[in-house]
């Protein structure tokens, strides 16, 4: 690109300053990124179709999880810089931040984002900037353009990289990668960005960013992957995987990840199969990647059933519905799936879960109770380790004394 066209989009950038930003999706990566840019002196809008999300942030709550999140939200509420709305308004940015899931076969599921195109088509302006947040196939900020063609609009995809209970410091300062259709919305979309951001402000064309971020948790699952093939196969030659990771990390130029009972969450569950949809010929690792850790939560259905063999009615102490530790979040949550399976084969279970307030909907069932741990522990004839929570990893050994213990992440090893 000549200099001096460079220097023209500049201008017109510099001419333009956002004033007012419109957030799509009150979730995990949305809520925290209007907060951020309320608190930086930008009026954000943030739309939501839940009742409940609107009611709570206009409060100065939240609805999710998330340390110190609160406090910024409430701050940005009472300064008149963040509300939150069931219908989109006119805005100069519009940041979609809303789910994509996959459907039946493991195909990309876009409804949700072109839902969030469709809400917005009606408020738009020539000359706003749309931006993708949400993690999603290659070519997907293509679409997004041609469901609010013909208007003239600027478009970039800027996927997060954040890990949930650090997010406000990651959003902050991690490294961004923004790809636009044209040089001129990436431009654009970096000058929103490093309003907040400390990081580097890296730009790119919106396929090689939407890539990026399919890549990074790509890399995360086939990593998680071998560990967890290597569980079975300790498992199989009757050794203790938790021992072995930690001597042959010993090697300095070997860092092999923890085993567990498989892997949840948004990102790192979902994204590789959208690499695999892509390009199923050449994405042979991915996949079988993404079907060793698929495989995992069935794997840990079967010890349980051999350790209760001989045991009848029994009570079982499951420990953790999270996907991860330490966070509220049972998207994709391989414990959750586990514990779902567990009930149906109608065996009492006790349920510890310090992150959330109530069952899921799926586990609201006579023979499953929530409780804590202490009592959990001591009322089972199992105890199934499943999320490695700090309240587990300082539980008083002496309350597995005499018990049955599978523990899929090592805390008790």
């Amino acid at each position: 690109m000549q200099r001096r066209e460079l220097y023209n989009i500049y201008w017109s950038i510099m001419q333009h300053p956002f004033k007012k930003v419109s957030v799509i999706g009150l979730g995990y990566i949305g809520l925290p990124t209007a907060a951020i840019l309320a608190t930086h002196g930008i009026e954000v809008v943030g739309v939501d179709i839940n009742p409940h999300a609107i009611e709570t942030i206009n409060q100065g709550k939240i609805h999710i999880v998330e340390p110190d999140l609160e406090a910024m939200v409430h701050s940005a509420v009472m300064n008149g810089k963040l509300k939150a709305v069931a219908k989109p308004e006119p805005a100069e940015c519009f940041i979609i931040a809303v789910p994509t899931p996959f459907k039946e076969g493991h195909k990309p599921d876009l409804s949700y984002i072109e839902s969030a195109a469709k809400s917005i088509a009606p408020v738009l302006k020539p000359g706003n900037l749309v931006i993708l947040e949400s993690t999603s196939p290659v070519g997907s900020t293509e679409k997004l353009a041609e469901w609010l063609a013909p208007l003239d609009l600027d478009f970039a995809y800027c996927p997060e990289r954040v890990l949930p209970g650090h997010i406000l410091r990651e959003i902050v300062g991690n490294d961004r990668i923004i790809g636009g259709l044209t040089p001129k919305g990436a431009l654009r979309a970096k000058q929103l960005y490093q309003i907040f951001v400390k990081g580097e402000c890296l730009i790119t064309d919106a396929r090689t960013a939407e890539m990026t971020k399919l890549t990074e948790n790509a890399f995360r699952d086939v990593n998680i992957a071998f560990a967890n093939e290597l569980s079975l196969i300790c498992d199989e030659l009757k050794i203790n995987v938790w021992e072995l990771i930690r001597f042959a990390n010993r090697h300095p130029r070997v860092k092999i990840l923890q085993p567990g009972p498989g892997v949840g969450g948004h990102c790192i569950a979902v994204d590789p199969w959208f690499i695999v949809d892509s390009a199923p010929r050449s994405a042979r690792l991915i996949k079988t990647a993404r079907e060793v850790n698929d495989s995992k939560p069935h794997y840990v259905l079967s010890q349980v059933k051999d350790k209760l063999k001989n045991i009848k009615n029994p009570t079982v102490a499951c420990l953790g519905l999270s996907f991860k530790a330490d966070i509220d979040d049972i998207r994709e949550s391989p414990a959750l799936e586990i514990v779902e399976h567990l009930a149906k084969e109608k065996m009492h279970l006790l349920v510890v879960e310090p992150h959330l307030e109530k069952l899921p909907k799926s586990l609201c069932l006579p023979h499953v109770k929530m409780t804590r741990l202490d009592e959990a522990v001591r009322a089972a004839d199992l105890v199934v380790l499943l999320v490695n929570h700090r309240k587990f990893a300082e539980l008083d050994r002496s309350f597995l004394q005499g018990k049955l213990i599978l523990d899929t992440r090592g805390v008790f090893a």
